[in-house]
Order: structure tokens, then sequence, then C-alpha cells
């Protein structure tokens, strides 16, 4: 009900976009709310002007690989992903407050925009099926020593379960606040003391300052072309990069298709491009406050022709070195109105809650963002204080790829696709099922997806492929030499993200 009820009282598709990633937050604390980082893009239906605001927060300015280093931690032996160490300053509210003031219709107050998710916690929802089994999936993280608050997100230390009405009156309290005061009530005064507090208790070293600091970067998408339309996405931190430097690799092999949706060429070009794009991401990726990212260089489209030439259709490629690999959960959203703005919204606390870690009276957890640092000290991404990790939330914009500097770019689709790594993977294949399979929105998205990630235990790539994949493709990508697990069904499919696209 946030969205249409938002829109009928006069805001506009960036009001509409917060007010669901609120009504989330309450909904879905397992995935996303205040303890985590958004980002949004978003389409001026009146100018065709397309921005972006990178909400994602920094780590605390004590933070250093020394002090990490001291604590006997190492590439090798990082710290465990729930460590109070890997908290970030929390950029989602922040985020909200900011798409609001600068992209929203100014005739709504933010208390407005967020009463109907204040309503939700007060009163109550039933918990959905898939949210009750990712609840309990990461429920762990809630407990153990010294996190007695965790039980703020819980009932009887319990997960709820499907059905079960759960009310979250210390999130209701964290959200008035915030619509009345704006950003201050959340990154000063209480709700950051009780942040500090938290973090302090489980040797973290977040400070005030680090919070009050904070503040939301409006960045200038970046895109790239693909038969007549234009694919947009966030620059770095953000992994927006890896979806066109993707497009960009298969650009380059016409043929991509003739085999049908999912045939086993298909999949075994995207597979290669993915690991090529994945591990260029993986090497310059991070903040680029600090340090120079060659966005030009890797985006050129002589370079990706470059990098096609090293896939082979008969065999896998033997060496391509990756990265971190790690696990999400995520909220997106889109919303177009009919002004014909459109706002592409993302918000996650990152593997369910997070940390686990429950400010006191708050009703929120906080993010480990910090678990994709590196810890090799040479590493774009390595870690180091008052600096933003790279980051796997990415929303998307598909518009015409309009040439002439006069015209406006005509918007086709705000999308998106959750699940960390899968996300840029997703946001392609999602679009290749439209532009090349001629499936119709709800088709591209409903269709099986492949998932293409790197297992550090074994040191391989493997290729998970969703059930509705034909068997022998799975036998013929194996005999090229792929790592196959096939079919993946049940509650597993979650892997693939779950997807929102409105064109």
């Amino acid at each position: 009900p946030a969205s249409p009820d938002v829109l009928e009282r006069g805001g506009n598709a960036a009001d509409a976009a917060v007010a669901i990633a609120a009504a989330l937050a309450v909904t879905e604390p397992c995935s996303t709310g205040l303890g985590g980082d958004a980002f949004c893009l978003f389409y001026d239906g009146n100018t065709g002007a397309i921005r972006g605001i990178n909400g994602s927060g920094r780590s605390p300015k004590a933070l250093t690989l020394d002090l990490l280093e001291g604590r006997g931690h190492t590439a090798e032996s990082p710290p465990s992903v729930f460590d109070a160490i890997n908290i970030t300053v929390p950029g989602a509210t922040a985020c909200w407050c900011d798409t609001v003031q600068l992209f929203g219709s100014q005739k709504l107050s933010l208390q407005e925009i967020l009463s109907g998710a204040v309503k939700l916690a007060e009163e109550g929802f039933p918990v959905a099926e898939i949210t009750a089994h990712n609840w309990a999936h990461w429920a762990a993280a809630l407990k153990g020593d010294g996190k007695e608050l965790g039980g703020d997100l819980l009932i009887d230390g319990h997960a709820p379960k499907c059905g079960q009405v759960f009310k979250n009156t210390g999130m209701a309290h964290t959200m008035k606040e915030l619509g009345e005061h704006g950003k201050p009530a959340f990154y000063q005064g209480k709700v950051a003391q009780a942040i500090v507090d938290v973090i302090n208790q489980h040797g973290g070293v977040m400070s005030l300052e680090d919070l009050s600091s904070h503040d939301s970067e409006v960045v200038t998408p970046i895109s790239t072309e693909y038969k007549g339309v234009r694919l947009w996405e966030l620059p770095p931190n953000s992994q927006g990069l890896v979806a066109l430097l993707l497009l960009n690799i298969l650009e380059n092999f016409p043929q991509l298709t003739a085999g049908g949706h999912n045939s086993s060429d298909y999949i075994h070009v995207f597979v290669e491009a993915v690991r090529l794009a994945q591990t260029d991401a993986l090497r310059y990726l991070g903040d680029p406050a600090h340090g120079t990212i060659p966005l030009e260089s890797l985006l050129d489209k002589s370079y990706s022709t470059q990098q096609s030439q090293r896939i082979s259709m008969n065999r896998t490629m033997e060496h391509v070195q990756p990265g971190l690999m790690t696990g999400s959960d995520t909220v997106y959203c889109c919303v177009i109105d009919s002004q014909g703005n459109a706002c592409s919204f993302i918000n996650s606390t990152y593997m369910g809650f997070g940390t686990g870690l429950v400010p006191k009276g708050c009703g929120f957890s906080l993010q480990n963002r910090g678990a994709n640092f590196s810890l090799c000290r040479d590493h774009f991404n390595c870690v180091a204080g008052g600096k933003r990790p790279y980051h796997t939330i990415i929303p998307a914009l598909l518009t015409d790829s309009s040439i002439k500097l006069q015209q406006k770019p005509q918007l086709l689709a705000a999308f998106g696709v959750i699940g960390a790594f899968m996300q840029p993977q997703g946001h392609i294949q999602v679009l290749l099922n439209m532009m090349e399979f001629g499936m119709n929105p709800q088709q591209a998205l409903d269709a099986p997806r492949v998932f293409v990630q790197y297992d550090h235990k074994t040191d391989q790539w493997l290729v998970n492929l969703e059930e509705g994949i034909d068997q022998e493709v799975a036998v013929e990508l194996r005999r090229r030499g792929h790592k196959v697990n096939w079919p993946v069904t049940g509650h597993e499919r979650s892997q693939f993200g779950r997807g929102q696209i409105i064109t």
C-alpha cells in the first residue's frame, strides 16, 4: 500500500520509492533496513536528465589495516563476517532523505512519506513465506554472546513463522523521529549514541563523529550502448560497472542467441564473460575518493573486443583470477509516475541481518559491508579509515540511445535484480531476455537464470543453473570444462535473485 498511497496524495516516483523502501525495512528486516545502505537512480520525465545517489557509508576513521593485523587478522584469516569491526556507517537513511529532497515532488513531507511504514511497524504485519524462511535462515546472527538486543527482531527468541504477526515499536519510534527531524534524528542524538554503544561494546571502532559527518554523494551515472538502447548504472564503488563490462563483451558475439534461450553456447559465453568482467571489477573497483579507476579505458568498446577474444567456444579459460565473493540479501523497487519520472531504488543490510547487532530501542540491525574490504595492503579496495568498500547493490535504468545533443533520452525501463554478485548478471540476463529472445517483462523475470560465482574453498568458478534449464545443457557445459551445479531448486533458487521491472 505504501507506493499507491503516496502517488495518490501527489507524490512522485522518488517519494513513492522511499515509501516502499521504508515499508520493506519494516516487513523484511532480514534483508534491508535503516542499518544498511541504499543507491538510487532517477530519470526526470520533464528534462530526460538521469542522476544518481550513492547512499553507501564509509568505514570508521579509526579502522586501519594495522589495527586488524594487530588483532591477528590477515587476507587469509579475515575477521568473521559478523564481527562488529565490519560495520560501516549506515547510509540508507541519508539516501532516503536526499532522494526525497533532490528528486521528490516537494508536495509531501518526509513524515507523510514514512507514515505508512510507521503504521506497519506499530500495528504489525503477517510475515510472508519467503521472508519467514530468510528470517529463520539468518536468525543465528541475532543471537549469541552479548546479543540480547537481537531479541528485538525475534518473537520469544525465535524467527516469526509464515503468517505470524510481527510488530516493531523500536523501528516505529526511529522512523517517527526521522520523519520529524530528518537526518540529524539518525546521525546525531540518541540513535547515533545507541549505534556507537553497541558497536564499541562488541569490539568495533565507530565514533559519533563518523556518523555525524556522513553524507550521501550525488553522482553522474555511467552507461553503455547496446543495439539501440542505453543501459545506465551507478559508478564505483557500486558494481554497476560489471553489468556494463559484461554487456560490452557479449556484444562481440553476434551468434550468441542462435541456439535459443539458455542454450549451451549462450550460457558458455555468458559465464566466460562474467568471469572476465567480475575479475576486472574486483581488481579496480572500490572507493574512487581513495584512488583512480580507469573507467574510460574499461568501458571503451575496443577493450571489450580484446577481452572477448580470450573466450573459446570449446573450452573454459584456464586462469581468470577473481577476488572476494560473498552472499547477500537485498530489496529492490522501481516506480514510474504519471509525469514520466522513474526511480530505480535498492536497499540492503547485507547477509541477512548484517552483523546482527541491534542498537538499543532502535528496531534495526547494523550492516557488515566492511566484510567486502580487502586485507591485501596494495589492493585498490584495501581496508582504510573513512573509505567505502566494493559495493554489490545496483539499480538500473534503460533508455533509447539518443545521440542528438538536444534530444532527451526516452525512458524504456526501470529495473533491478537482487542478490549480491548475482545483480549485474541478473540485469544482463533480464535485458537480453527482452531484447534478444522477445520476452515480455514478466517472462524475462520468470525465465530460469544462471549464476556464476567463485568458490574460494575449491579455487574454482561455479556455474549454478536454475531449475528449468535442460539437463543436456548442464552435460555439455561440463564437457567444456565448467563446474556445474544443476538443477538448483526450492529456496536455494533465492541465489538467482528476485527482480522487478517497469517498462
